[in-house]
């Protein structure tokens, strides 16, 4: 399982949302189930982003 609060502390150096979706492309490679656990604290962030990142996971 890939949690989006692990793969934000092991990647400090992403510094926005658009990042932080390809690093979960790359990741989701592999994994069957994504979790949702924390919201990102970019700037950036859309209204949408639990469903963009869901999208990019899948």
């Amino acid at each position: 399982m890939l949690y989006l609060s692990e793969l934000m502390i092991q990647n400090p150096d992403v510094k926005s949302f658009d990042e932080l979706c390809e690093l979960v492309k790359e990741r989701a490679k592999g994994e069957m189930h994504f979790r949702i656990d924390v919201k990102p604290s970019f700037p950036e962030t859309p209204e949408n982003w639990e469903d963009r990142l869901e999208a990019a996971f899948y």
